[in-house]
């Protein structure tokens, strides 16, 4: 598939986004707190990969959903927040790293990424797609509220922390249109965590996994995925993210759309957070 044109500016559709590429102050990032940080150029081209190609999932989801609210909230304002994070960060990558060809990487993974993107591989009702949903509003707001804490340079936390804004409020619009199609399907909580078991293992797999090889294989055109130098990028990507991410919340933020009695998601509710920083750990 070839390479599509990402444009930094904003334009007159984007007067009503919480927030514009153009009210970021890239000229004023302090270089000196990130060029030489390689676990977050990784993490971050990695991500701006993915918000990138947000739209291809748009267009397969308004056709699963078809005319429904769900699908015009997906058209109206879903897709354009999400293309409008990855023009941001693809902006701030070339900004501190512009020797990365962002737009070869980025042609590359999208070849390989468009091909995990089928109706088929979505849930088989759209409640389930939706609980599905929360996991990866789940993910992505816990990948910008680590960058967030993570970073010290001023730009990068307010974009990430703008993103995080994003993410969340998208995670409460999937979780209410999930609970209105859930009352219709009567899905019991066996195979709403299902969906969302299912939905953790891809999002690992196939979004971040995906993006961090392209990246990976731009930067290092020398070496090979299966190379020490791979696992070391990628161990230290993922313990960026997980030591400066809120396991707990994450948690919650899953289990939500299993409505578990308090005392009981009290109970499970802290041993599930450390089985899940493991898990995103070790893969």
């Amino acid at each position: 598939m070839p390479s599509r044109a990402v444009k930094y500016g904003s334009s007159a559709n984007d007067a009503d986004l919480p927030w514009t590429v153009a009210s970021l102050p890239f000229d004023r990032i302090d270089h000196s707190r990130v060029r030489s940080d390689e676990e977050l150029f990784f993490v971050l081209a990695g991500a701006s990969f993915v918000e990138s190609g947000s739209d291809i999932y748009t267009h397969i989801l308004t056709s699963y959903f078809g005319d429904s609210p769900v699908a015009d909230w997906l058209a109206r304002h879903w897709e354009r927040e999400e293309l409008q994070h990855g023009r941001a960060l693809r902006a701030y990558v070339e900004a501190v790293w512009p020797e990365f060809d962002w737009n070869s990487a980025y042609a590359k993974f999208l070849a390989e990424y468009s091909t995990y993107c089928e109706v088929e591989q979505l849930e088989p009702t759209p409640a389930l797609e939706l609980a599905a949903r929360c996991v990866v509003e789940t993910s992505t707001a816990t990948l910008y509220r680590s960058l967030q804490d993570y970073t010290d340079e001023p730009v990068l936390k307010q974009l990430a922390g703008n993103i995080r804004s994003d993410e969340v409020r998208h995670y409460k619009n999937f979780h209410r249109y999930f609970n209105e199609y859930n009352r219709a399907e009567g899905n019991g909580r066996w195979k709403i965590l299902e969906a969302l078991v299912r939905r953790v293992v891809e999002v690992r797999r196939e979004d971040s996994d995906c993006a961090l090889r392209h990246v990976f294989e731009l930067r290092y055109p020398d070496r090979d995925i299966q190379s020490p130098e791979y696992r070391r990028i990628s161990a230290l990507a993922r313990s960026l993210v997980m030591r400066h991410a809120s396991a707990e919340m994450m948690v919650k933020m899953l289990l939500k759309p299993l409505a578990l009695p308090p005392r009981f998601q009290s109970c499970v509710q802290m041993p599930l957070a450390r089985a899940m920083q493991r898990y995103f750990m070790l893969q």
